[in-house]
Parts: C-alpha cells; sequence; structure tokens
C-alpha cells in the first residue's frame, strides 16, 4: 500500500501499516517524536491500520494541541481507570463499577459511571492524583480488534456495555484498547502512552445523564474534566470560566434588578423589572428609529391564532415539537403564536396590492411562545416566551437584491452599535434529500443564489451550512463572538418564495395581471430576552450611558447639599437623563460603593464648593476603569451627557 504525504512525496508501506510504520519510514526520530496523525482529514492514532492511498499529516510533540481530541480522549480513559482504582480502594470489586459512554467533547471529555456509591464533588481531587499517577506509570496504549462474542464475555458484569455490543452491526470491526490492567470498548483513537499526555487537565464537576438520554432508562453519574496541550492554555480557559460567572445574566440580573424568572408566573416566562424595562425599551427605540428611516411600518399582531393559519403556513407541521398544544375554544382551536410570519402575510393580504406599492415593508415586536424542556431553559437565553424584532418585506423579484442589502447593512449596524464586531456570517441552504424543505426546486435555487450574490457584493466573508435553512427558505444568520469568545446566533435574514404560495398572495403588475411577491423575513436582535442575556454578559453590566437603566446618581456629601442635588436631579430628568439622588444618612464613600455595585456609569458628588459654582465632581465608570473630573460646569457636564446619549455612543 501506498500513502501521501503533506509535501506530495508517496511512501510505500505493507498492507494494513499504520501511522507509526510511516513515521518509522521517515525515520527514528520521527517515530519517537509522533503523538497521532490525520488520515484523509481525519484524526487517527499511530496504532489504527491507515486506508490504502490515505493522504496522511502526522501530529508531533511540537504541535500537540492538533491532537487534542485525542489526548483529551485519552485521559476521558485515564480518569476512568482512575475511579476504578479510587473504589477498588473503597473495598469494592471491578464488577460493581459499570461505564456508559466517555467521548472526548470541545475543551475536554466525560464519561458516564453507574458507581456502588456517588462520587462527591470533593472526591474529584482524589481522581485527579490517581490520574496523574497513572500518567507517571508510562502505561501504553494497545489497540485489538474482537469478534462480538469476545466483546460480551468481557464485560459481564457491565450491562451498558452489552447493550452497546449487541447494537453493533455483525460485519462492523469491534475495538477495545487497553492501557495497564484498564480495558474498554472504543473506537479510538489515543495517545501511544499515558506518558506523553499533557498534565494540564483539570477535573470540573459531575451530574446526573439518562443512560442514552432517555429519561425512561437509568440515571448514570457523568463526570467532566477539561484539557489542555499547556498549562497556559488551561489557565485561560479557568480563568475565563471566572469571568463567565462574574458576567452570569441570571447573577446581573438579580443584582441590578433587571428581570425575575417566577415558579408561580411559570418556567422561562420572564418577567421584566422597571429597571429591565428601561433597557428593553431602549434597545426598542433604537430599532424603530432605524427602521422608521428605512421606511417600515409598525404593526401589532395577537398572541394567539386560529390552527390553521398555523397548518396553512407550515408551521404547525414543521415545528410540531416546539408549539404548545392547540386550546379549543367554542367550535375553534387556536394555538399560542410561534411565529409573527403568517399574520403579517395575512395583513398584506388585507387589501389588493400594485406593483406601485411594493415593498411593503411591516414590523414588529412580536411577543412568541415556543416549547422548551425544563431542563433546556436558562434564563433569558432560552425561554418559552420571547419577543421578536421581527419585520417582513413583501417585494419584487426586481426589488429583492436592494432590500435584502439594505436589511444587512440594518443588521451590521445594529450590531456595531453594540461593540459586537467579531462576527461570522452562515448562509443555511437545504441539505439534499431531506423532506422537511416545502416548495418549489427553482425557487430554492433562485433564492440560496440569490443571498449569496448580495453577501459577496459586499465582500463578507461567510460559509454555507448544509441543513441549516428555514422549511420554507435559506437564510443568513449573524454569529457573533462575545468578549469571551462564546459564539452567539443573532439576527437572521431570510428568503422566502413558499410562504406567499402558500396563502396565495399577489400583487397586480404594470401589465394588469396577478404577480407573487417574494418575502424577506429579518430579525436583527432576533429575540429581546436573549440579545438583552447576551448584553448583559457582554458588557458585565457595565452599560453605556444611553442603554444604562440607571444613568446618573448624585451624591450630596452631607444633609445641607441635599436641595442642591435634587435641583440637578430635576433638571437632568427635565433633559431626557435618568438620574437618582442618595439622600440616605450614609457617608459619602458609602454612597459612591453603594452606585459602584449598582455599576450607575455617572456619579455626581456635591458639596460646598459645587453647590457655590453651580458645579458637580464627576465619577463616571465603565467597564476599562474610572475616570474623575473636579469642577465641572453643571450645565457643560449636562450638555456631554445628552450628546453622548443622542449618538448612543
Amino acid at each position: 500500500m501506498h500513502v501521501t504525504l503533506p509535501d506530495g512525496k508517496q511512501l510505500d508501506l505493507p498492507s494494513g501499516a499504520t501511522a507509526l510504520d510511516a513515521a518509522k519510514a521517515i525515520g527514528p526520530r520521527l517515530a519517537q517524536d509522533a503523538l497521532a496523525a490525520t488520515a484523509n482529514g481525519d484524526l487517527v492514532d499511530l496504532m489504527t491500520p491507515l486506508p490504502e492511498g490515505a493522504s496522511i499529516t502526522l501530529i508531533t510533540k511540537k504541535n500537540p494541541g492538533d491532537a487534542a481530541a485525542v489526548f483529551r480522549h485519552s485521559l476521558g480513559h485515564v480518569m476512568s481507570q482512575a475511579v476504578g482504582e479510587f473504589y477498588r480502594a473503597k473495598g469494592h470489586g471491578d464488577e460493581a463499577i459499570k461505564r456508559g459512554v466517555g467521548p472526548s467533547i470541545e475543551n475536554g471529555w466525560y464519561q458516564d459511571f453507574d458507581l456502588p456509591e456517588p462520587l462527591r464533588e470533593e472526591d474529584l481531587p482524589d481522581i485527579e492524583r490517581l490520574m496523574r499517577e497513572i500518567i507517571g506509570r508510562n502505561l501504553e496504549f494497545s489497540r485489538r480488534e474482537v469478534s462480538k462474542a469476545e466483546g460480551l464475555a468481557q464485560f459481564p458484569h457491565d450491562p451498558y456495555k452489552q447493550e452497546l455490543i449487541q447494537g453493533l452491526p455483525d460485519d462492523e470491526p469491534i475495538t477495545f484498547y487497553q492501557q495497564g490492567d484498564y480495558v474498554d470498548l472504543c473506537r479510538g483513537p489515543h495517545y501511544p502512552s499515558t506518558g506523553r499526555l499533557p498534565g494540564a487537565f483539570k477535573l470540573m464537576s459531575t451530574s446526573g445523564a439518562y443512560w442514552r438520554g432517555n429519561e425512561k432508562n437509568p440515571i448514570l453519574q457523568r463526570v467532566y474534566g477539561v484539557a489542555f496541550a499547556t498549562q497556559k492554555e488551561l489557565d485561560e480557559y479557568l480563568h475565563q470560566l471566572e469571568e463567565a460567572k462574574r458576567r452570569d445574566h441570571r447573577k446581573l440580573g438579580r443584582e441590578l434588578e433587571l428581570f425575575t424568572i417566577d415558579p408561580l408566573v411559570g418556567r422561562g416566562l420572564p418577567l421584566w423589572l422597571p429597571n429591565g424595562t428601561v433597557l428593553r425599551e431602549e434597545l426598542a427605540a433604537f430599532l424603530k428609529e432605524q427602521q422608521f428611516r428605512r421606511g417600515y411600518q409598525g404593526v401589532i399582531t395577537p398572541n394567539i391564532g386560529n390552527l390553521e393559519l398555523y397548518k396553512t403556513s407550515g408551521h404547525y407541521q414543521n415545528y410540531s415539537d416546539s408549539n404548545f398544544s392547540p386550546i379549543t375554544v367554542d367550535d375553534e382551536q387556536y394555538m399560542l403564536k410561534p411565529m409573527n410570519c403568517p399574520h403579517h402575510v395575512r395583513i398584506y393580504a388585507s387589501k389588493p396590492r400594485s406593483y406601485r406599492d411594493l415593498p411593503v415593508r411591516l414590523a414588529e415586536f412580536g411577543t412568541v411562545y415556543r416549547y422548551e424542556q425544563s431542563g433546556e431553559l436558562n434564563g433569558l437565553t432560552r425561554v418559552r416566551g420571547f419577543t421578536q424584532d421581527d419585520a417582513h418585506l413583501f417585494c419584487r423579484p426586481d426589488q429583492l437584491k436592494k432590500e435584502f442589502l439594505d436589511v444587512l447593512d440594518l443588521t451590521v449596524l445594529v450590531l456595531k452599535t453594540f461593540g459586537m464586531n467579531d462576527v461570522r456570517f452562515r448562509v443555511g441552504v437545504r441539505e439534499a434529500g431531506n423532506s422537511k424543505y416545502v416548495g418549489d426546486e427553482a425557487n430554492w435555487a433562485a433564492a440560496e443564489r440569490q443571498i449569496i450574490e448580495a453577501v459577496e457584493e459586499v465582500g463578507l466573508p461567510y460559509s454555507i451550512e448544509p441543513g441549516d435553512a428555514a422549511f420554507y427558505g435559506p437564510k443568513l444568520d449573524f454569529v457573533v463572538k462575545d468578549v469571551l469568545g462564546r459564539e452567539w446566533q443573532l439576527g437572521t435574514i431570510q428568503v422566502d418564495y413558499n410562504l406567499p404560495e402558500r396563502f396565495d398572495i399577489s400583487y397586480t403588475g404594470e401589465d394588469g395581471a396577478p404577480h407573487r411577491p417574494i418575502m424577506i423575513h429579518r430579525a436583527p436582535f432576533g429575540s429581546l430576552e436573549r440579545f438583552v442575556g447576551i448584553l448583559i454578559e457582554h458588557y458585565a453590566g457595565d452599560f453605556p450611558l444611553w442603554l444604562a437603566p440607571r444613568q446618573v446618581m448624585i451624591i450630596p456629601i452631607a444633609d445641607r447639599h441635599n436641595e442642591y442635588a435634587e435641583q440637578l436631579r430635576a433638571e437632568l430628568h427635565e433633559a431626557g437623563l435618568r438620574a437618582e439622588v442618595d439622600d440616605s444618612s450614609n457617608r459619602m464613600q458609602a454612597k459612591v460603593r453603594t452606585a459602584e455595585l449598582s455599576k450607575i456609569p455617572v456619579m455626581l458628588i456635591v458639596g460646598d464648593k459645587e453647590q457655590e459654582g453651580r458645579q458637580v465632581s464627576v465619577r463616571e465608570r465603565s467597564a476599562e476603569g474610572h475616570r474623575e473630573e473636579k469642577g465641572v460646569a453643571f450645565d457643560d457636564l449636562k450638555a456631554r451627557l445628552l450628546e453622548r446619549q443622542r449618538t448612543r455612543a
């Protein structure tokens, strides 16, 4: 057999040769340094036979990060061995420890266990210590293929392994990996030995998990670990986790009194508190201002609709898992609104339209309801009732490109306004052979082509994701990276030839005949709830002045300055700024500290000198730190703050 190296050279090897054989053929030093390989782009270990004619790349200790998924998987096996030794030391036999699956995942791995007694969080350091001992033994990983009968005989007391092996096809090779006395059913790949695994790992947590994700099955104990090629990468990751905890929108939402979720109201149904309502309304006002400039018309639609509406649109059939059950009223059935678009289609259809009337741009901050499983609910970012900044544009074919580009420009403007500049663009198209997509083949092809042409015209980098389209049309998603490096799918734009067809809407063309409009669906924020949750974490609650629910806190140094402070508050309030006075009996430093904890961006401190000169001392906070100014003319400061608010700086 032969394999091809990255430089195009070919190696002739014996049939069934492994990546280690390839490394030895190149040189003994490479064989000593090799950790894993890729074959035709897939990670493989040094023990697995290579496919005939494979293009291979050898991964060495110079670039161990390229084999991250391999060393994380191997560390999962080391952890599993350590857990066995931990319970053996407590007097339990090996047959008492049963294991489910244990894959590598992003940044680490997990392993599911059925244990004779629960593993506690405080036991994790002991498991880590045992893992480091196993790594120090430098145990070789070995691979062997076995028959199904041999596989079943290896795990006579483990029903989970038995079930996995029984489910494998008879003609599929079954592979075991072993290090020391630990053997497991596994496809691999693995490192050559435990001694070559990186020491930059940490066990993070345990949780319950249903076997194979089915709530009818037993609950196993899942142990999570993380690992990186270097200690620096691990330290950075752990720091990022701590920063994520500090920025957690659920924690900050409670501390800053932005929202609450009350079990008596219902899980996944946020209640917006006064401070959060200010934030939400500022976002809506910003977008409504942009929409007004671009010729949108506002509409309002009900929170429920006749079931036939959603059957016609296809949402009832195609989103059955996420719809709430229909409600029977008299002799009709209604549904909590899962989407705004069919309502907007009916508004379009409420009167005859001429080609001169198009484009029609209908916009609504419309609340919709989707069923989410309880375990998936998460603060504001995963809810059951949320408000979309929805708009639907009805246009002629000759208007489609211009309208799409304008929506694209609007969405990019929205993201830049909030400092979300690290964005990638994802074009979701149909997946070949998938029956979920409805409509004419030619229309789908046209819509996909038009989205790609528009993105290319403005020079945006994009990826094409088959299977990511909505059931009625392709889309462009905006995937944003926040300050912690996490990706969020926010805005979306969709081109739709199908809903106009399903609802049989039209406009009268220049020729006097009816023509079918094309729809554009768009939502720059996506949903207000999710967007606010992400914003809270992006800013760590330190909102810019225009967004901050509490903008200015005036702090009188002594009681005799309260009247002056109240006068300034009234003037700021009259000018449209949200200002308060802390006239409590606390000392000035305590008042400053209280305003700091409330993340109020501007503090104005007033005493005798300030009162005499109609001045203030200014203390401003932001995520970057503090800035202080003394003896600032109040009128100048007010003008400055109003300009920042007007420009949404």
